[in-house]
């Protein structure tokens, strides 16, 4: 992973099929935050697709930290959800749920076939929706009097910081946002202003 940055996917994706000597793969891509999503998602699924017969699916999350689960559903060990979860890998992507959805049609696949056809539908679906780079920020807090204003927000303007919220009154704060690779020389900046506090938020 990019120290500064990461890939995912700005909305669900549309959703895709992919047929398989009869046997349907319906693909669908989502953005997720929180592993508490991906139940519901999957709930989700089934009921759309009440016939179905698997609804196999992989889901990484993290940038520093990558959590990661893959699902075969009743098909074969690791013929599903880990070529589900390769895709994940080979977009380089995160914070992203892929879910393939199979309505079988009476010709079984073999395990290779198996594996295959998840990969394909899951690729698929990958390539039908938007993949954005996110930056990686780095929240702080400024305090600091209502006389040093001027001066903290010069710098904040000089390095194009975000403002994320401000409270402006004797005394200030400011909540900032800074990609993590300029972070520490921000705060040093930040910090050579006389009677100015800056702390890094959770």
């Amino acid at each position: 992973m990019r120290t500064d940055s990461y890939k995912t996917v700005a909305k669900i994706s549309n959703e895709i099929l992919f047929k398989d000597r009869k046997s349907k793969f319906y693909g669908y891509v989502f953005p997720i935050t929180s592993e508490e999503e991906v139940k519901p998602i999957i709930e989700g699924l089934k009921k759309k697709h009440h016939t179905a017969n698997h609804v196999c699916y992989a889901w990484q999350l993290g940038t520093d930290t990558i959590s990661y689960r893959t699902n075969d559903d009743g098909e074969p060990n690791n013929s599903a959800g880990m070529p589900i979860y390769g895709q994940i890998k080979a977009f380089d992507l995160t914070n992203v749920l892929v879910a393939v959805v199979r309505i079988f049609g009476g010709t079984k696949l073999g395990v290779g076939g198996l594996i295959q056809a998840y990969k394909t539908s899951a690729q698929l679906a990958i390539e039908a929706t938007a993949v954005i780079e996110k930056l990686i920020e780095v929240h702080f807090k400024v305090i600091f009097d209502y006389p040093e204003m001027d001066k903290v927000m010069r710098i904040i303007k000089q390095l194009n910081i975000a403002i994320v919220s401000q409270k402006l009154e004797t005394n200030c704060q400011l909540h900032i946002s800074i990609r993590r690779s300029e972070s520490e020389m921000v705060q040093k900046r930040i910090e050579e202003i006389h009677k100015v506090s800056i702390a890094k938020l959770d």
